[in-house]
């Protein structure tokens, strides 16, 4: 029963997440971690992420098919409230008609007992369910979970725990694994792959448990996405720059931007000042400084950046990264996220029903307007404060997203701001962003405005199809001024 309880209580917790705001960030995957931490569960959180993973992905057909039974009609009272918790109840439900074994992973329990009492009712509902939507099963209808992997994993190296052992290293790494690929799409498992884009980069197969080694263990690699690591490559700042991170966590990006100043480690003044506004997300932060070892170079500020950031305070940064909060339409496992959004919408459970897929669909279309209308803004009000930085004289602006609302359409509001002109930004040339990237922004987004200049404006930018180019959905555009 623990485990139930245990996977109750994290459902709960992303279902609050979504009623206390439109926008929730990150993957299932991580709100998973994060609400196993905050409860302090002792089941195991790989079990607790796989239940949550496949019942949210049912969950439509699930609703119909417990209301349909008669379930929650008879579940007995207890001082007035219902003994068992929906949550609870989905999750039991879940297993016994989906799981793999099709059973319940309980011993003797009166929640057990009660559901298996309904089990008639609840299976002839379920092939009732199948019989409608003219499938032998139900997971034809849902994602399939390796959609949501990872083709390659990415590390990097550590400058701050390397500290001149870096052939070692990398004498390491060829133990680990002795085959070298010439191209990604190649790797197997036991071979490597050195990325052309980003030095220092590693591409691995995800069959690889890169975690239990000791390089990893020891910070001397970190897990980092190729696309998280183009900000950092592009700003690519040098020892006497001083740079802000606007919205550092959870702190790669930050980390990494440390490893360019310091590319031999050993920092022994602070040259970065990392933002959040998050209390929580800050410890996360600090917590992954610590870990790659560069504590020293780095200073954690609590607070918003757009409030707490004055230009006056900081007239010695020289370059800004610049990733703030977006859709992160372009992150593996999005589509559960956003399967959980438009599942919290639907609290009839008609999802099945073609006439009203229509109608949420279009619906949905709305919402996301409205949504990414809402981020653009706040994207757009971050940069243009960075830029008022009096030395500022690069600024890297990145999101995880894949819509032109948040990337080309953001760079355009910045270059037709008055302010923004007076202080002399201008998109930097492809010559100066990772110029051999093939995959560069949408020209078709500057022509309206900008028709002389859209090839160029749209090749200063770069974009990352999530999957197609070896990793998430990314895009980057680098501004700079005389």
């Amino acid at each position: 029963m623990e485990f139930y309880r245990d996977a109750s209580w994290v459902l709960e917790y992303i279902e609050e997440e979504f009623a206390r705001s439109s926008k929730v960030a990150g993957s299932l995957h991580s709100l998973v971690l994060q609400s196993h931490k905050k409860y302090k569960l002792k089941s195991d959180v790989r079990h607790v992420y796989a239940i949550v993973a496949s019942y949210w992905k049912y969950k439509a057909y699930l609703d119909r098919i417990i209301q349909k039974s008669g379930l929650l009609k008879d579940v007995p009272r207890k001082k007035g409230e219902p003994a068992f918790k929906r949550s609870t109840l989905g999750l039991v439900v879940h297993d016994l008609l989906l799981s793999k074994k099709k059973r319940i992973h309980m011993g003797k329990h009166p929640l057990k007992a009660f559901v298996l009492k309904h089990q008639t009712r609840l299976r002839g509902e379920y092939a009732k369910q199948l019989v409608k939507l003219g499938v032998a099963d139900l997971s034809v209808l849902v994602q399939d979970e390796r959609e949501d992997a990872t083709p390659v994993r990415w590390i990097r190296l550590n400058p701050f725990r390397i500290r001149g052992q870096r052939e070692e290293v990398l004498q390491e790494l060829q133990k680990k694994f002795p085959h070298r690929v010439a191209d990604w799409r190649e790797l197997t498992p036991g071979s490597i792959y050195e990325d052309e884009y980003v030095t220092g980069l590693y591409g691995i197969h995800p069959a690889d448990k890169i975690t239990s080694h000791e390089l990893y263990k020891r910070g001397k690699v970190i897990i980092q996405d190729r696309a998280s690591c183009f900000p950092a490559q592009i700003l690519s700042p040098g020892p006497s720059d001083v740079v802000i991170d606007a919205c550092a966590a959870p702190g790669n990006k930050t980390t990494h931007v440390a490893a360019k100043i310091f590319p031999e480690g050993g920092a022994e003044q602070v040259q970065i000042h990392a933002f959040e506004r998050d209390p929580q997300r800050a410890k996360t932060l600090r917590k992954m400084i610590a870990t790659a070892g560069c504590d020293k170079s780095i200073e954690v500020h609590v607070g918003d950046f757009t409030r707490d950031a004055q230009p006056e305070k900081f007239d010695n940064v020289t370059g800004f990264i610049v990733d703030p909060s977006c859709s992160g339409s372009g992150i593996f496992g999005r589509q559960l996220v956003d399967a959980m959004q438009e599942a919290q919408q639907e609290a009839d459970g008609s999802a099945e029903i073609p006439e009203e897929e229509t109608l949420e669909a279009m619906k949905s279309t709305v919402e996301l307007k409205n949504r990414l209308a809402k981020l653009s803004s706040f994207q757009f009000q971050i940069v243009k404060h960075a830029m008022s930085f009096p030395s500022a004289k690069k600024l890297v602006y990145s999101t995880c997203s894949v819509h032109a609302e948040e990337n080309e359409r953001v760079v355009i509001d910045l270059l037709l701001d008055n302010k923004v002109q007076k202080a002399g930004w201008k998109v930097a040339p492809r010559s100066k962003v990772i110029p051999d990237w093939p995959r560069r922004g949408h020209q078709v987004e500057f022509e309206e405005v900008f028709p002389e200049e859209a090839e160029n404006l749209a090749s200063g930018c770069i974009r990352v199809l999530p999957k197609e180019d070896g990793g998430i959905g990314f895009f980057a555009v680098c501004f700079e001024r005389e």
